[in-house]
């Protein structure tokens, strides 16, 4: 019988404390879970609170300027160095003509075509000069402008710049006379006064055969030739930052 009670007693002992041990596991298992929950839901609120710390500095980055039209009005003027020689006596009419711009436009506080943008157009007219009559003249206008390091081209309309050569009667008179005057002189010395008047008449004839057989002056615009183009029409341009 005693030893009987004994047993019971060691099994009941054994039975309880088995008992606590599986109800302490569950429970720590049960505080893991819940403090390992809250842990989980913060992760989230810092993940947001970083990405919005990071939203100012991407606002703030040059990558994102956003692009805005400017409108360059009629009669403004652009100085640009020429990069394509044209002369009355080597260019032709249609040719095309390059320049660029030879410093910065700016606008509204802000450089809207950057020093070296391409401004591009053609001769209108390259008339050589003539034996009898007209001066040499040559012309050339610019109808589009590339924004320096930008492929977009726009179109321009611009006044039209033009050289004619200076006239030359006064010295096609003196060549006239010059050869005059000689005849006159060897027309005296060979016979008196009737040998004079024949003298002049070929002196005179002789000066003239040199000024027909002889072009005028040509006109060029040489490379880096620095012009000032006026835009006749206003024109909008599309400016970064």
């Amino acid at each position: 019988m005693g030893v009987r009670l004994i047993t019971i007693l060691v099994g009941a002992t054994i039975v309880v404390g088995c008992n606590q041990t599986q109800a302490g596991t569950k429970g720590n298992a049960l505080a893991s879970s819940v403090s390992g929950g809250r842990e989980s839901a913060a992760t989230p609120a810092s993940a947001v609170s970083g990405a919005r710390a990071a939203d100012p500095a991407t606002a703030a980055s040059p990558e994102t300027k956003v692009a805005h039209e400017i409108t360059i009005p009629a009669g403004t003027q652009l100085t640009v160095t020429l990069d394509t020689p044209v002369g009355s006596d080597t260019s032709r009419v249609e040719q095309a003509v390059t320049a660029h711009l030879a410093h910065p436009f700016r606008m509204q506080g802000q450089t809207v075509l950057a020093e070296g943008s391409r401004v591009s157009g053609v001769v209108t007219d390259a008339t050589r000069s003539a034996k009898v009559k007209g001066l040499a003249h040559v012309a050339m206008q610019f109808d589009a402008v590339t924004p320096h390091g930008d492929d977009q081209r726009y179109t321009i309309r611009t006044a039209s710049i033009g050289r004619t050569a200076e006239a030359t009667k006064k010295k096609d008179a003196l060549e006239i006379a010059a050869p005059a005057a000689g005849g006159a002189l060897i027309g005296a010395l060979v016979g008196g006064k009737k040998g004079a008047l024949v003298g002049t008449a070929v002196g005179g004839g002789a000066g003239t055969a040199v000024v027909l057989s002889t072009r005028g002056k040509e006109v060029h615009f040489a490379k880096g030739t620095m012009l000032t183009v006026k835009l006749t029409a206003p024109v909008t341009v599309l400016v970064k930052g």
